[in-house]
């Protein structure tokens, strides 16, 4: 072979690896440029593009007229974000000096810097004063990393009067980050008691998306796009705010209490009233130590929710349940008749009534009974009924369950059972205490809400439910009792009222067509004993305020067709009569010159 042939050879050979060659590479091309581009390109995308959520605007909750109770207003914040700063450490500590944060607060923000991720702003400081703004906007330029972004924040016009209703919001807590990232935006509140918490699917909204590019360091170069966010739904409430005001400010005159307004009709809550209050808006921004210590130490326990998670012996608002059950079971009838001189024996017990010092009612009836509130009667017809049978038309009446408001935290009370005593106590009922829960005493315990929902029943004969939200009022069916026995009831209520000798009779009201019918009741918290009898240590005003005796009244308007029903407690105020009446007086009252126009 010649050196010619040789060489063409190896050319040949040369030219041919050449050619796979540039196959292989133009090949490679043609499928990264074309076969792969969408896959590429999304994964550039993904470095250059990032979506950010956007807050939704929380729902309003106004009252039945559209009064607004609870809003989202205009505020401002100062955020940072981790990667737009060159030393985050040292943005805070100028931040720090500027919004005099203190140590704890900046501990806080560092965890949650290091806690998200880099891009994700977090909160330094919400609400911004104007003072703050302006001062920040003029250091800005020299701390990097550190913006003011403009967002809504929740606020309660009516705070005091509305707060253990409403609830309030507040930022997430770390166990309540479940993963959703509009939890870790900053601003973002969410609710944490009352309404706004048992609402908060539908309050909440839904999320903005905003579309921004970014640069190799991350920062913003330029808006994509922009996906609006959905407000949260409205929520309308039965609530009256002029007749809630009312109550409020009426209650002010006491030192603690609770009231609630029912529509008999439609169980829509009118008013709902746990006095003291708190400004709920201090809970919206984080709640400063100071004022939390102060609320959690509040001598008149400003924080409980007392209409529905206060429990209290009823006392003589409870005996229209224990003349019902003894009609029911046909022990009485209307014209069964005690003899009162003011005491009775148990074995070597006596049995007081309150009438004790004036030799007691004489003889009664059932109507009288009931409108004089003579506590000898019901001992003896409780002690004919027994008390599983008390129990019994009790529930049927709302007492001892849960009515199902729509507040988070309600209580269920108690209204003990033969069986109830055995199971908890290991021991038999006794027959004193069939006298005690007769008239309201011992271990029954119910909440003002319960009352108020007792109290619409026997006006009304229906399985009346309460609700706060417009949405939810309905029809109640009848109530499995004979009309003519509540008929019975409600007569006793009338008298107690608007006949001369009647306990609630100096409080009536007197407005032609308006009338009240209503029952008071005293209950103790301590025993009066026999000694203390004998000293004259009986009266309220004689011994400490946490010893003395809860005011009760319930009653409802107007007397003849009824529309309203209320339930009236004055913590630690003394006798029903002379204290609570005189509220429930003025709610009915005014719920009808209101409301009816």
């Amino acid at each position: 072979m010649d050196k010619e042939t040789l060489f063409t050879r190896r050319s040949i050979i040369l030219g041919g690896m050449q050619a796979a060659l540039m196959s292989t590479v133009v090949g490679r091309m043609f499928y990264l440029e074309i076969m792969s581009n969408t896959h590429y390109q999304k994964l550039s995308d993904k470095n250059r593009i990032h979506s950010r959520l956007t807050l939704p605007i929380r729902g309003l909750i106004t009252d039945r007229a559209g009064k607004v109770l609870a809003s989202d207003h205009n505020v401002y914040r100062a955020v940072i974000i981790r990667d737009e700063a060159d030393d985050w450490q040292l943005c805070l500590k100028r931040v720090q000096e500027l919004l005099q944060l203190t140590s704890e607060e900046i501990d806080k923000i560092s965890s949650q810097i290091k806690r998200k991720p880099r891009f994700m702003p977090v909160a330094i400081k919400d609400n911004l004063s104007w003072q703050e703004v302006t001062t920040l906007e003029l250091h800005l330029p020299d701390i990097v990393g550190i913006f003011i972004e403009e967002g809504r924040n929740r606020f309660y016009p009516h705070a005091y009067e509305c707060c253990h209703f409403l609830g309030y919001v507040a930022a997430p807590s770390e166990k309540e980050l479940d993963g959703d990232p509009l939890l870790e935006q900053p601003g973002f509140k969410m609710g944490k008691i009352g309404l706004e918490k048992a609402l908060e699917n539908d309050l909440r909204g839904m999320p903005g998306i905003k579309q921004v590019e970014v640069d190799a360091y991350r920062r913003v170069v330029r808006e994509l796009s922009t996906t609006d966010s959905i407000h949260g739904t409205e929520q309308k409430l039965t609530l009256d705010f002029d007749l809630q005001q009312t109550l409020y400010h009426r209650l002010a005159q006491e030192e603690s209490g609770a009231a609630v307004v029912l529509d008999i009709k439609t169980g829509g809550v009118l008013a709902y009233v746990s006095y003291p209050g708190y400004d709920s808006n201090l809970f919206v921004n984080g709640i400063p130590q100071r004022d939390w210590q102060e609320l959690l130490n509040h001598p008149r326990h400003a924080l409980i929710n007392k209409p529905i998670s206060g429990l209290y012996a009823p006392g003589s608002t409870f005996k229209m349940i224990t003349a019902l059950a003894a009609l029911e079971r046909g022990v009485i009838n209307p014209n069964t008749s005690v003899s009162c001189v003011g005491h009775t024996l148990l074995g070597s017990h006596k049995f007081h009534c309150w009438t004790w010092k004036t030799g007691g009612h004489g003889h009664v009836d059932l109507i009288r009974a009931i409108a004089t509130s003579c506590d000898i009667y019901f001992y003896h017809i409780a002690s004919l009924v027994g008390i599983d049978a008390i129990a019994d038309t009790a529930r049927r009446l709302g007492l001892g369950t849960a009515t199902g408001i729509e507040i988070p935290g309600e209580k269920a009370g108690l209204i003990p059972t033969a069986e109830w005593k055995k199971r908890v106590h290991k021991a038999k009922w006794t027959l004193g205490e069939s006298y005690n829960a007769g008239i309201g005493q011992g271990y029954t315990l119910t909440t003002p809400l319960q009352l108020a929902v007792m109290t619409a029943r026997l006006a009304s004969g229906k399985a009346v439910r309460p609700t706060l939200l417009a949405d939810n009022v309905q029809d109640f069916p009848v109530l499995d009792i004979d009309p003519k026995l509540l008929d019975y009831i409600l007569k006793g209520l009338d008298k107690a009222s608007n006949e001369g000798g009647g306990t609630s009779f100096r409080h009536r009201i007197s407005v032609p067509g308006m009338e009240m019918a209503g029952k008071t009741g005293t209950t103790q918290v301590r025993r009066i004993t026999e000694k203390d009898r004998a000293l004259g240590l009986v009266n309220s005003a004689d011994r400490p305020w946490h010893h003395r005796e809860h005011a009760l009244f319930v009653g409802y308007a107007p007397v003849h067709a009824p529309l309203y029903a209320a339930a009236v407690l004055i913590e630690h105020g003394g006798s029903g009569g002379r204290v609570a009446a005189p509220v429930g007086r003025d709610v009915l009252l005014t719920a009808q010159q209101i409301l009816r126009g």
